[in-house]
């Protein structure tokens, strides 16, 4: 069980505070980490399946929009979007998740099997890896000799150590799930206001304009959540993806223009 709250950790390093970091590795947190690190699981696959959503979605408005064609294409062509690539983007996830689990297993039980029946070369390795990274021989060795004692934890060394893997409980169908659902709904960002538009009867005049300043809002929010997985600033995050986004969008727009104008 760890002593420590990971996400308190996570904010001590960013400030820099030892002393915080000091108390959050000696909190009895344990159980609140396990639950908040099971429905964090799927933080990457909320998030990046939300950015992917709205930028294509963006995409596909600015380009109708580029060329000047009606709100009805607009609405055909975006809906369309969302509910393909909604599906290719979790299809290949539940697959990829599904795949990564299965050579994981299969690399476990490989390691597990020459565990227990070469044991010698299988500590060899591990001494041979602790060396290179700047341990004595000795102390390489009596680590070893401590893991050969706990086979299960000896392995899951091996599996970091030796091959790089980070053992994860990855939901295939969970990750499919979230990717699709985060896809949907802020994929729907950019045509909501044309959606608005039908319904209320009013004119498209500024559906464009408002279209975009939805989605230019909700790339900064999606880009500043980004920092739950890479640690960074948000302000930057939110002001990069804010940027490639818009690029992504500009470009659309552009040839839509471009085709437009040779139609």
């Amino acid at each position: 069980m760890l002593s420590r709250k990971l996400d308190e950790a996570r904010d001590a390093f960013r400030r820099r505070d030892a002393e915080a970091s000091a108390a959050a590795h000696g909190a009895r947190g344990a159980a609140e980490e396990r639950h908040r690190s099971a429905s964090g699981r799927y933080v990457k696959s909320l998030i990046y399946g939300g950015l992917d959503g709205i930028v294509t979605t963006f995409a596909v408005v600015a380009g109708v929009a580029g060329a000047s064609l009606s709100a009805s294409v607009v609405l055909i062509l975006g809906f369309a979007n969302l509910i393909a690539d909604g599906l290719s983007m979790a299809i290949g996830d539940f697959l990829s998740t599904k795949a990564e689990n299965e050579y994981n297993r299969a690399e476990r039980a490989r390691e597990e099997w020459e565990v227990e029946h070469f044991p010698e070369g299988e500590k060899r390795e591990l001494v041979e890896l602790y060396v290179e990274k700047g341990m004595s021989e000795d102390d390489a060795r009596a680590v070893c000799e401590a893991f050969s004692r706990n086979p299960k934890a000896w392995v899951s060394v091996m599996m970091v150590e030796e091959l790089g893997i980070v053992e994860e409980r990855s939901s295939p169908l969970g990750n499919a799930v979230a990717t699709f659902l985060s896809f949907s709904i802020f994929g729907f960002v950019p045509l909501l206001a044309y959606v608005a538009a039908r319904i209320l009867g009013t004119g498209g005049s500024l559906s464009f304009p408002l279209a975009t300043a939805l989605t230019a809002l909700t790339l900064f929010v999606l880009g500043a959540l980004k920092v739950r997985i890479t640690g960074r600033g948000w302000l930057w995050s939110g002001v990069e993806m804010l940027l490639v986004g818009g690029a992504a969008a500009a470009a659309a727009f552009g040839i839509g223009r471009l085709l437009g104008g040779i139609a």
